[in-house]
């Protein structure tokens, strides 16, 4: 069993890995993440190509890139991953793990495009508890995370750049699903149990673009 992890950078894909090391702690082999080959950043979340790397420094675990294009087409995104899929069965990659919560058409996708590849998925916190409860949980577990991306028109601008910690749960408007599964917000993680140290982090600008409020982070050290 060799398991390639669905990596966004955000706070689930951060504690689902924390959650299959604890199930299969000598199974998992890798991060697999995309960027927007034009911006070179992961897409919906805007992190910047160093930052996601140093977060796959901080799990130990080897990291893969696939770059997509900008703009892609759904047709064409689905032929670069079909190709992609195929070399990591090749490297002898077993199972796809992903950090999906209860979005059942999302999972459904995932599980079609995987039907015959070779690749089994995984969905290690999938409904095992409700999101307020999860939350709670990667909170009290000690995953800090930054908001990198809001949907202003489901939460407020005011909302990117903050930390994912106790006081920002408190403060999610009624309807809003404390993990950001239906889209309300994109994450960065950088602190917790699945890293081996934390990463430091800046808060940059905060952009509005493509009717999206993204707040752009920096390493430290490329300050300047």
């Amino acid at each position: 069993m060799k398991v390639l992890i669905s990596w966004s950078t955000g706070k689930d894909s951060a504690w689902m890995l924390h959650t299959l090391r604890q199930q299969q702690p000598d199974a998992i082999g890798g991060l697999l993440t995309t960027t927007n080959e034009a911006f070179d950043r992961v897409a919906m979340h805007a992190v910047r190509r160093e930052l996601l790397q140093a977060q796959a420094d901080a799990t130990g675990l080897p990291l893969h890139v696939v770059p997509l294009p900008w703009p892609c087409s759904n047709e064409q995104y689905e032929a670069i991953m079909k190709d992609a899929v195929a070399g990591f069965v090749n490297d002898g990659y077993t199972h796809a793990a992903f950090g999906d919560l209860f979005l059942e058409d999302v999972r459904q996708y995932r599980v079609d495009r995987l039907a015959g590849s070779g690749l089994e998925p995984m969905f290690p916190i999938w409904k095992t508890k409700s999101t307020a409860a999860l939350a709670q949980d990667m909170v009290d577990g000690g995953l800090r995370a930054t908001l990198t991306c809001v949907n202003p028109k489901q939460l407020g601008r005011s909302f990117a750049g903050r930390i994912f910690d106790q006081s920002l749960l408190a403060d999610l408007p009624a309807g809003v699903d404390p993990c950001g599964e239906n889209g309300e917000f994109h994450s960065f993680a950088h602190t917790g149990p699945m890293f081996n140290h934390p990463i430091p982090v800046k808060l940059g600008d905060i952009v509005d673009r493509d009717g999206f409020v993204f707040a752009d982070l920096v390493s430290p050290k490329s300050e300047g």
